[in-house]
């Protein structure tokens, strides 16, 4: 055998054992995954895999949106697969060339809206270190920096709608805060001050019972005081705003049914971090429900379309994966 073979197969052995460690990381980054999960979350990949166009985007209603194609990316990662060398790369690569693709060079903004660009900031944090690919870093920084310089030009320290839009509301700050906080994970600079900004939104949001409003402390419901658990939790603010928040949580009914897979996306992480004993009662009963309503080809259908509905599905399994820097506790 010649040195070229040898060298060739020391490359693939090297390639495979990647693999295999990769996997059994991910095995053993909690507790152990059940094969009901393993094969909820396998099925719901297979669905967007047979499901993604071939500019990235996916089929189906918001499905060539930069946000839902990110949360898709950010699904897939999730699952812990090597994103190099795994069996989902080429879908990640084309979800990653999409959202690059179409982001403005000046302005660093994603598009569609600030849930879309959030959402899409989010999943280049997540991919970020973890893909061999020299874009990413520079156009999650250009994202960052549209983020911040929108804040900065919002007199409630939030987001909205448009970069532009001097209102704010929990919910799409929501989108836009954890990618921050993703992005300072990753190692891209985020001031203190600009999360501490945000942080102060939110506070200035909750009622007296403890729950998140919209757009001030007024009319608070599970999903918002969901995300402003989230959020304060991911910052490592700990006090009276997350612990009043999380009672009121707790109290709620366990669903949304108007957005149960937005809600069910947010309700996860936010008892994952502040009651893991909680999370896990109520993970129990998630998997079941989901498995119910999991459709035979894999997907999950919703309101805002089975690609958004498919991935935050996926996504609020993922905490029993804890493979994302996002999902480690």
């Amino acid at each position: 055998m010649n040195i070229l073979k040898i060298l060739i197969l020391f490359i693939v052995l090297v390639f495979s054992l990647n693999h295999e460690l990769v996997s059994d990381f991910r095995l053993n980054t909690g507790d152990k995954v059940s094969s009901e999960v393993e094969l909820m979350y396998v099925k719901g990949i297979k669905y967007l895999m047979d499901n993604q166009n071939a500019n990235g985007t996916f089929k189906g209603s918001n499905g060539s949106g930069p946000g839902v194609v990110g949360l898709c990316i950010t699904a897939i990662l999730a699952h812990g697969d090597d994103p190099n060398y795994g069996p989902y790369r080429n879908q990640i690569k084309n979800g990653i060339d999409f959202i690059i693709k179409n982001q403005d060079k000046k302005t660093g903004y994603y598009g569609g809206s600030m849930y879309h660009h959030g959402f899409a900031t989010l999943a280049m944090a997540e991919a970020y270190g973890a893909l061999n690919d020299k874009r990413i870093g520079k156009s999650l920084k250009l994202a960052v920096d549209l983020l911040l310089t929108s804040q900065s030009k919002n007199s409630l320290g939030g987001w909205r709608y448009t970069p532009e839009t001097n209102s704010a509301d929990t919910t799409i700050s929501g989108a836009c805060l954890v990618a921050l906080l993703a992005a300072r994970n990753s190692g891209i600079g985020v001031p203190q001050k600009n999360l501490d900004k945000a942080l102060t939104f939110y506070k200035k949001s909750q009622t007296n019972d403890g729950g998140i409003g919209y757009t001030n402390a007024y009319g608070p419901n599970n999903i918002r005081t969901a995300i402003g658990i989230l959020v304060y939790a991911l910052a490592k603010k700990k006090g009276d705003v997350l612990k009043n928040a999380t009672k009121y949580l707790k109290n709620q009914p366990g669903k949304s049914e108007s957005h149960f897979y937005y809600f069910s996306y947010y309700n996860s992480q936010a008892l994952f971090r502040t009651d893991p004993k909680y999370w896990a009662k109520w993970n129990e009963i998630q998997i079941n429900i989901l498995k119910q309503r999991q459709l035979e080809n894999g997907s999950w259908s919703g309101q805002n379309g089975t690609p958004f509905s498919t991935a935050t599905a996926l996504l609020s399994l993922a905490l029993n994966y804890r493979y994302l820097p996002i999902y480690e506790r």
